[in-house]
């Protein structure tokens, strides 16, 4: 899980760079932080492993 999260956090990165570098490639740009929101998503769940926050 936590290869999963690496990978894809850095093609979010990759994404959102060349997006920003290369006008062909503009739908990058959208998809990047969706794949960034995915990776922070996931590394939260994984993190908490299904235990509840203490009071």
């Amino acid at each position: 899980m936590n290869r999963l999260i690496w990978v894809v956090g850095v093609l979010a990165i990759v994404a959102l760079l060349l997006g920003g570098t290369i006008q062909a490639v503009s739908f990058l740009l959208w998809i990047a932080p969706v794949l960034l929101v995915i990776a922070v998503l996931l590394f939260i769940l994984n993190r908490s492993g299904g235990r509840r926050i203490p009071r």
